[in-house]
């Protein structure tokens, strides 16, 4: 494998903009159909240490990177993939701005990737790119692809039919980087080849019979004559595609992959748990007993772990995701799914964003980067929370627990019924929202389907570090802030023993074994953690609430814990555990749960009835309570509207639904 000599340093600059005092850097554009390997290619020029960022007025993302070319740098933009520039689509716009140089730095020379195996179609959009009058290079990839298929290809014939140079290269393995870097650095001196005359005035007609007949000229053997096409390919396309054999073997990958995300996970996840209880160990033998103490050991350390701690799945799935498109069978089962959540107004590409919102409504969001039409991936990104992800299984536990103690059998149904409501909802929701604020049929996936190949995993890697990176820097610091704030509502204002505790206290000092007082100071912390929540500004602010919620059955107590999980939903079982049972207990453990069931209001009656309880879980089925993945919504869609629309819908529609339930138990006889 040829080695390559790139170098590649972060852009510091804008996206797809320079900065002034790197205004003349020699910038070359990459640009290619989906599938061709053209990231690959961008990887192998820039190394991993290229930036990702949006390009400016979009919420496109565009990887810019600098590489060493001919002893010299210069900027590579690796741009969105399209099928042809003249179609009316935000990524064909962005690469028809950057190659006229609108809002950005004009490209000195346009590096174009085509995949050998599918030429004629390859060459439409190259044939669009040599109208431009900018200086081009065709990177030829999977050459030993289209070898293995019998194909045989006249690279010199083909370089002088397009009339700008043809370089074969095989980016997954390297090889052909350093020609590509050769001929990179002669067009920038101005040696390169004269383009064809060919421009779009000329070929807009049929420019796929213009491509037809460049590959006529220059490809041969016995893999072009005739039906051409790899019969073990079309075996596995039939079955792939095929109405129910192919979501079978989409189900079975799916369950393969969410398997592999939670065995591999779970390891890196408790050592991550382990080093940030050690901090946080640390931090409590390090600062003396105050505010300073709990602010580092409960708001700083507690918010970052509870961010960090999800890293190793995103980064996982992240990574099994990109393998599974570079071998070319997302595309595939893409395809099968479009048939299913088309009838609700969304594309194939978004199956796999909502199965992954069941891990964590964030990597969801972030994985509709996959959707190339923009009111699809707006519909996605809205539904996606309506998945049931891992932070409300605690608060499930609890209440099915609650429900039907001792009948494992209709709790688990009960389980699964919060999943299939969530799901529903998504679907129902889709389906208004194309119909009113994204009106329109859901964007037909026109794609070709790509070869099957060997996946990089140099690609999966640098995938899995992006979106790693970009989980940290947004959901981290809004989970940070969010326990902060929380930790300053549960604190403030700061409230005095009371004459129990007190008197437990002495009771403890006095104790005759360390048994006892470490029994009557731990009743001594309940009694004061329950009256420094009641008196806190988050107590004050769930008694003052309360009555809004009193429609669906809770009071003040459950209406803080509702509070409080908006700004995350796991929050509502400490909070719940802290009032109502004891805080040094695992909630899981069935004595708590016990405690928690026979809990009583002020008036006697119970905290938990079967109605309420019902309320509850539907209302956690539904709600938005998840301030981390608002903020996400707000930068994947680029406005802060689509967040507040989010919030306001599924609260509205959470509140209604939870009404419904406890009027509806409460008018049958259900208490």
């Amino acid at each position: 494998m040829p080695s390559t000599a790139a170098h590649c340093e972060p852009d510091v600059g804008q996206a797809a903009g320079a900065d002034e005092l790197r205004a003349r850097q020699p910038r070359i554009a990459l640009i290619g159909n989906p599938n061709t390997g053209k990231t690959t290619l961008f990887n192998r020029l820039c190394g991993v240490r290229a930036k990702t960022s949006n390009y400016p007025g979009t919420t496109t993302a565009v990887r810019v990177g600098r590489a060493a070319i001919g002893g010299d740098a210069a900027d590579i933009v690796d741009l969105p993939g399209l099928y042809e520039l003249s179609l009316d689509v935000p990524e064909a716009r962005i690469v028809r701005d950057v190659l006229r140089g609108v809002g950005a730095q004009q490209p000195d020379a346009v590096l174009v990737v085509v995949d050998a195996c599918n030429l004629t179609r390859n060459l439409v959009l190259a044939g669009e790119l040599l109208g431009y009058g900018l200086p081009v290079i065709v990177a030829l990839n999977m050459v030993d692809l289209a070898q293995r298929r019998g194909l045989s290809l006249d690279t010199a014939r083909l370089s002088a039919r397009l009339g700008c140079p043809v370089v074969p290269v095989v980016a997954r393995r390297g090889t052909g980087i350093d020609a590509i870097q050769k001929e990179i650095a002669r067009v920038l001196r101005g040696e390169g080849m004269k383009a064809a005359a060919v421009s779009p005035a000329a070929t807009s007609a049929d420019l796929t019979r213009w491509a037809e007949e460049v590959v006529e000229e220059s490809v041969g053997g016995a893999g072009a004559v005739g039906s051409a096409s790899d019969t073990l390919t079309e075996r596995l396309d039939k079955a792939f595609t095929h109405p129910v054999l192919g979501l079978l073997v989409f189900g079975g990958v799916m369950i393969g992959l969410f398997w592999t995300l939670f065995a591999l996970a779970t390891v890196p996840m408790d050592l991550i748990e382990a080093t940030f209880a050690e901090l946080g160990d640390l931090a409590g033998r390090t600062f003396p007993p105050g505010l300073v103490h709990d602010l580092v050991a409960e708001g700083i350390i507690g918010g970052i772990a509870g961010t960090v701690v999800f890293l190793p799945q995103i980064c996982l799935l992240f990574f099994l995701i990109s393998l599974l498109e570079d071998t070319g069978y997302l595309a595939r089962a893409a395809f099968v799914m479009d048939r299913v959540l088309c009838r609700f107004g969304l594309p194939g590409h978004a199956f796999v964003p909502l199965l992954t919102a069941h891990a964590c409504a964030l990597p969801g969001i972030m994985a509709t980067r996959l959707i190339p039409d923009r009111r699809d991936r707006l519909a996605t990104i809205l539904v996606a929370p309506f998945m049931s992800c891992s932070a409300r299984l605690p608060v499930y536990v609890l209440l099915t627990s609650l429900l039907f103690a001792g009948d494992p059998l209709r709790a688990g149904l009960a389980f699964a019924g919060c999943y299939a409501l969530g799901a529903g909802a998504a679907l129902l929701s889709a389906l208004l929202f194309r119909r009113t604020v994204l009106r329109g049929r859901a964007r037909p996936m026109i794609l070709e389907l790509p070869s099957y190949k060997a996946p990089s995993l140099l690609n999966a890697l640098i995938a899995a570090r992006d979106q790693g990176l970009a989980f940290l820097k947004t959901a981290g610091t809004a989970i940070m802030a969010i326990c902060i704030v929380m930790w300053w509502l549960n604190t403030f204002p700061r409230t005095a023993p009371t004459a129990d505790v007190e008197a437990l206290r002495t009771q403890a000092a006095a104790a005759a074994t360390a048994d006892e007082a470490a029994s009557l100071n731990a009743e001594a912390d309940v009694l004061m953690a329950r009256a420094t929540q009641t008196g806190s500004f988050a107590g004050r602010i769930g008694r003052t609430i309360q009555p809004v919620f009193a429609p669906l059955g809770y009071d003040w107590q459950l209406t803080v814990g509702v509070l409080t999980s908006f700004l995350a939903r796991e929050v509502f079982v400490s909070t719940m555990s802290v009032l109502l049972g004891d805080a040094n207990d695992d909630v899981n453990d069935q004595g708590v749960i016990a405690r928690i069931r026979s809990a009583e209001r002020a008036d006697g009656t119970p905290v938990f009835t079967a109605a309420t309880a019902t309320s509850l879980l539907v209302f956690f089925v539904l709600a938005m309570q998840c301030l981390p993945t608002l903020a996400v919504t707000r930068r994947e869609t680029g406005d802060i509207k689509w967040a507040a629309l989010q919030l306001g819908y599924m609260t509205v529609l959470a509140y209604g639904v939870a009404f419904v339930a406890y009027q509806g138990l409460r008018f049958a006889g259900v208490s």
